[in-house]
Parts: C-alpha cells; structure tokens; sequence
C-alpha cells in the first residue's frame, strides 16, 4: 500500500478537518453541477429547448439523478481515502516516534553516524555483484551485554579447488581532536599536493576502498564469473577497542572461514615503497588511581607533612623509566632481531621531533620502535590549571598504554607492570586497577605461499621490491583471527605512508600509493585465483 507521504494530494487533504473536507467536497460536485447546467443553458438557445422540451425534461432528470449518484459516489470514496491517509500518516508517526526512541538508547553518540557508514558500505559492496550475501551485522560485547556497532559481511564460495580469501578493513575512525589544528574541515575531502586530506582518510577508509577497487580490477580483467573464494569483514569498532570481534568472528565463522586472510590497516615503508608488515608490538592498557588522602586539605596548612596524589603519583611513574628513556621494568622482554637502516633525521622529519629534543631508548631507533616495549602516560585526571588551588590533591588517575614486544604475551607484561608500580608505591599510597585492556602482539611466517603472491604484487604493483617491515602499533584482534581460523595465512598490508597522521590532524593519504596498493591487491587476487587451495 501507498504511504500518504509519497501521494501529494493526500498531503494537501490532511490539513483540513474530516467533517470539512466532505462539505467542501460536496460543495466542489454540486457548484460543477449546476455549473454544467448554467453553461448548457446558455450554449443552447431557448427556441431550440422549447422545441424539445418533452425530450429534454427527461434529459434533465436523468443528468440530475447521474449529478446525485455521482456526488455521493465521489464523497464516499473521498472519505475513504482520507481515512486511509489519516492511518498511513499515523503509522508513519509512530514508526518516527520509535526511531527517537531507538535513538535515545544508543549507547554511543556516533553511533548514527557508523550505521550511516555500514550502510554505504553494504551498498558499495552490492553493487559489485559477485557476493552470495552482503548484509549488516552486530554482535554483542561478552562483558557489557551491549550491542557492538555495526559491521559489513560479504561472502562468496570458491568453485574448482581454488582458495577463499578474506579481506579485512575497518570503516569507523577516531575522533576528530582540536578541529582548530585541521588545515581543511576534517570531514570535507580535499586534494593538496597529491594527498586527500580528512579524517580516516588513510585509516581506514582506503583499506576499504583498496579492498573495493581491486575487486573493481579484478572484475575487469577477468570477468565476474571467477573461481576465488572471496569474504568480506568490514569491521565498525576497531578505533574503539573492538570489543565485540571476538563474538563477531565466532557467530560468523562460516561466512568468514578463509584460506588467506589480508587485513588492510598498516603501512608502507615510504610513499613509493610497498611493504609486508611482519611483526606488531602488542598492547597492555590500564587506568591507575593514587590515592593518598581521603580528602583534599589545604596545601598550606599540612603541605611539607602531608603528601598529596600527584607527589605520589610522579615519583611513582618516574620509575618506568630509566635514565634514557627506556622502559626498567623488570620481567617486561625485547625481541633480538634485525632492522633495516633508519636515520634519526628520519625518524625527526616522520615524528615532528624538533631540533634540541632527544630520542629516547638504546640500539638502533628501528628496533626501539619495532622490537622493544614502550610506556606512555597518555591520560590524566587532576586539577586543571584553570581549576588549580591551593589544595593537596587526594587522587590522581593517569591512563598507561604500554606496547609489548613481539614474542611477549600482554597479560604477561601486564602482571609485570603491576608487581613493579606495587613494589614501588611512594608513602604507602594506595594504588588501584581499572579499565585493563590487553591484546597480543603479532609475528607472521614468512613462509607460506600467500607471503610469495603478497610479494611478487606488490613489487609488480608499485614498480619496486617490497620491504618486510615490523609496526610499533598494535592490532590486537589478529590474535583472535589467529585463534578462529589457525590454518589461514594471514598477510598484513596497507597504505598508509609516514606522513599519513593517521589520528592527528590533517590526517591524509598519498594518492600515488593509493593506487599502487589497489593494483597490487588486484594482481594479489589474480594470482590466487589462478592458485589451488591448499
């Protein structure tokens, strides 16, 4: 059925009241009735009218009676209608109604805004059509009970013994910081020097069009009726945690399941040079409280006696590092591998490091960044400078982040991290845990065949050997890929170059890798379609 808001008339209908709108439509027939008569009259001469008048009093009282049946006629079926519009109006109402209410109970304020990206993902997806199914799922989050946000799922079965592929990306992105930092609006899209400037730009909205237009490719160059498998998992919550991957990859197994897993949320060694990420730190994130006092005092009656939070929680921190930087915890590890050469006016140019201001740690800065732990205090709660008094502050909470060697499992580095701040603990504060998030790092063996067709792509692709590469970043859910799917290779890609500022301002991606790396997955998904599964 029609809803009244497509049908303008019933539109213009419902701004009169029932009881007027039948009189206004009686009144419309009848003033066309005798309307029709008056014109008739007057076409018609009286003489010729007199001549026929046996004939043309029955015409008359025919006409009048067709005039009666036809105003009711016309009053009932315009009632009708009215009534059914008032009823579609009404439902469209209600169904408005339970949206705001559906509304109201998101859990996140951007939540509208990732099931508008799902969406237009699903249909980019669509229209490719080479997929069994393309559908928007959720999944619950195991701790909270709450649903996680939305994900994209595309799937199609490999004919004729060949492979399944999975490919990987992530369509939300971080928030957008201090917009007064962005040189152009962060959700506007603009081209400067060969870069496209906006939030997610690079992370992770190009992995997902990577995955899109290599698709595109392949359908060009060999038609739609190929024999590679091909999953898609375009995951909606990966800049939050991915809190609910785990029940996602367990409930959708089947559609996921896959021979060779790409997951496109890396980078490149520079903006010409492809590369194969092949080891990534892991991560272990907390919030600690200190608490010294069980209220805030005056600083000048009891300050020099009494210690106060942040005294505590300084000295306290001060003792994760030593005296260059690096991280002195014991029972945390590094991994002895190999790096290739990178300058320190490199790492100045890529970092933003000014002139004066020293690197941290010891060996060479590629290892530092890939192969041992780092510790950050990236949050604080604490009296603002605008709020500051003269007051000894109770409690102190800061957020660690720590990254975690490959080779070294996060609980583990964790429980290390907690036995040192305890043991260290200044005045006897009282120190407390919360908020602990742990993911693992990540190796790959580089031995499988699908490293092999990783390698010869991307070397075809951009016109140039790829280097393998390790990544201080952590992506702590391949670990759960790992666990699901143990038999699959899992080959880490992406396209990000080192100025990308993925989650900085002015986050941007270089448009020439772009392309490189779109046409070395396409070669990537060739190859495999001409391959045998394992």
């Amino acid at each position: 059925m029609g809803r009244a808001s497509d049908n303008p008339t019933m539109i213009w209908l419902l701004q009169f009241p029932p009881v007027l709108l039948g009189i206004l439509w009686v009144v419309i027939i009848v003033g066309i009735s005798v309307g029709g008569l008056v014109l008739f009259r007057k076409a018609v001469s009286h003489t010729r009218l007199e001549n026929a008048n046996p004939v043309s009093s029955a015409v008359f009282q025919v006409a009048g009676v067709l005039y009666a049946v036809l105003v009711a006629f016309v009053v009932v079926v315009v009632w009708e209608q009215m009534g059914d519009a008032e009823d579609a109006a009404s439902k469209e109402a209600s169904a408005v109604a339970d949206l705001l209410r559906d509304s109201a109970a998101l859990p996140a304020a951007n939540r509208a805004e990732v099931e508008r990206s799902a969406t237009a993902v699903q249909a980019l997806l669509a229209d490719l059509g080479i997929f069994d199914r393309v559908e928007v799922k959720t999944a619950v989050i195991p701790e909270t009970g709450a649903e996680g946000m939305p994900a994209v799922l595309a799937s199609r079965a490999a004919r004729n013994g060949r492979p399944t592929i999975l490919l990987y990306a992530h369509h939300d992105v971080q928030p957008v910081g201090d917009e007064s930092l962005w040189e152009s609006a962060p959700f506007e899209p603009t081209v400067r020097d060969g870069r496209l400037y906006g939030r997610g730009a690079a992370d992770d909205k190009a992995g997902v069009m990577a995955h899109v237009g290599a698709l595109r490719a392949l359908i060009e160059a060999v038609g739609s009726d190929f024999d590679l498998g091909v999953n898609l998992f375009i995951e909606g919550e990966e800049e939050a945690g991915s809190a609910s991957f785990a029940a996602f990859l367990a409930e959708n197994a089947d559609a996921l399941r896959a021979d060779v897993i790409v997951v496109a949320d890396s980078g490149n060694w520079d903006a010409a040079t492809p590369a194969l990420t092949v080891s990534l730190r892991g991560n272990a994130r907390f919030t600690l409280t200190v608490r010294t006092l069980e209220h805030a005092s005056h600083s000048g009656m009891f300050g020099g006696a009494v210690p106060d939070a942040m005294l505590a929680a300084v000295k306290l921190l001060s003792t994760l590092w030593d005296d260059d930087g690096a991280v002195a915890v014991a029972g945390v590890h590094e991994r002895d591998a190999e790096t290739p050469e990178y300058t320190e006016q490199t790492l100045r140019d890529e970092a933003g490091l000014p002139d004066g201001v020293s690197p941290i740690g010891r060996g060479t800065i590629l290892s530092r960044i890939w192969n041992k732990p780092s510790i950050t205090i990236t949050g604080i709660d604490a009296p603002s400078v605008r709020n500051a008094s003269n007051t000894l502050s109770p409690e102190v909470s800061v957020v660690i982040s720590m990254r975690v060697a490959p080779g070294q499992d996060a609980r583990e580095a964790f429980a290390a991290i907690e036995e040192h701040l305890r043991a260290h603990e200044p005045f006897g504060a009282q120190l407390s845990f919360s908020d602990i998030d742990c993911g693992n790092a990540f190796l790959v063996d580089t031995g499988g065949s699908a490293v092999a067709h990783a390698r010869a792509a991307l070397e075809e692709g951009y016109g140039v050997p790829p280097v393998d590469i390790g990544v201080g970043g952590s992506i702590p859910f391949i670990a759960d890929l790992v666990r699901e799917f143990p038999g699959a290779q899992i080959l880490v890609t992406g396209v990000e170059d080192p100025h990308a500022r993925a989650h900085s301002p002015n986050e941007s991606l270089h448009l020439d890798t772009f392309r490189h790396a779109l046409v070395s997955e396409a070669l990537l998904l060739e190859s495999l379609d001409s391959a045998t599964a394992s």
